[in-house]
C-alpha cells in the first residue's frame, strides 16, 4: 500500500526558513576528495592474492573456511553439514542453489538421512522464524565478500531472511570467489552502483564477520553470544 505525502512543500520551506537560506533546488555535489588512503589498501591485489587474504583472517575470526569448486560442492556441504552434527537446515529461497547443483543434496540425500531442510517461504509467516530459530545450521550466500576482514555481505529480500544467518546455531556460508573484493570501501562502492543503476538495493544488508563475537565485559572475548557460535565459510571457485 502506497502512502499519501501531505504538506511537503511547506515541511521543507520552513526548515530552510529556520536555517537562515534559500531551499535548495539543486543536489549537493559531491566532494573530490584530494586524499583516498582508503583505495590504496589492497590495491592491486589479483583475486588469488585476495583469497589469501581472506585465509589469514578467517583464522582471526574463528571461522573455518573450506575451498572447492562447483562440480565437487555438493560433497563439500554435505562433509560440512556432517561436522556440524547431521542436524536440522534452514536455507534461503533462492535459484543459485539449483544452479549450484545442490538441489539433489538439499531436497532428497540428506531428507533421506532424517535432517529436516526448510526452506524460506515468505507466505509462512512467522513460521519461518519458528524454524530458523530451531535449526542447528542456517545456509546463505555472500553477494560480496570483504577479504581484509573476513566478512560476508548478504542482501536480504523476502526469500532470504536474516534470520537464516542470525538464530541457526551455525552457520555456513557460500561465497563465489567471483565476490570477493578487498575492503568496505569497494563493497560501498559496488552498492551505491547498485543503487545508480535504478536496480533495487535491499533494506536490509547483513555484513557479517564470522560467528558472534563479544568482549565487552573486561575485554574477554566470549563466541556466540548473540548469534551463531560457529561458522564456516564455502569458497566456491566460480571463475
Amino acid at each position: 500500500m502506497q502512502g499519501t505525502i501531505q504538506n511537503r512543500e511547506a515541511f521543507l520551506n520552513n526548515i530552510a526558513s529556520r536555517l537562515g537560506r534559500e531551499r535548495l533546488s539543486k543536489p549537493v555535489p559531491s566532494r573530490a576528495w584530494q586524499y583516498r588512503p582508503q583505495d590504496e589498501v589492497l590495491q592491486g591485489a589479483t583475486t588469488d592474492e585476495l583469497v589469501e587474504v581472506l585465509k589469514t583472517h578467517c583464522l582471526k575470526i574463528h571461522t573455518s573456511l573450506v575451498i572447492t569448486d562447483l562440480k565437487n560442492l555438493p560433497g563439500t556441504l554435505e562433509k560440512t553439514v556432517a561436522d556440524y552434527g547431521n542436524e536440522s537446515i534452514v536455507t534461503w529461497k533462492d535459484q543459485r542453489y539449483s544452479d549450484w547443483g545442490l538441489d539433489p543434496l538439499l531436497k532428497d540425500t540428506l531428507p533421506r538421512q532424517n535432517i529436516d531442510v526448510y526452506e524460506w517461504d515468505y507466505k509462512k509467516g512467522d513460521e519461518n522464524i519458528r524454524q530458523a530459530e530451531k535449526a542447528n545450521i542456517g545456509i546463505t550466500i555472500s553477494e560480496i565478500t570483504l577479504a581484509e576482514s573476513g566478512t560476508v555481505v548478504l542482501f536480504s529480500d523476502k526469500d532470504k531472511g536474516r534470520t537464516v544467518s542470525f538464530l541457526p546455531k551455525t552457520i555456513i556460508c557460500l561465497i563465489p570467489k567471483s565476490s570477493i573484493v578487498p575492503r568496505m570501501t569497494q563493497a560501498a562502492r559496488i552498492i551505491r552502483e547498485k543503487h545508480l543503476s535504478g536496480n533495487q538495493v535491499p533494506s536490509c544488508i547483513n555484513f557479517i564477520t564470522g560467528p558472534s563475537n563479544s568482549a565487552d565485559i573486561e575485554l574477554n572475548l566470549v563466541v556466540g553470544v548473540h548469534g551463531p557460535v560457529k561458522a564456516t565459510y564455502i569458497l566456491i571457485d566460480d571463475l
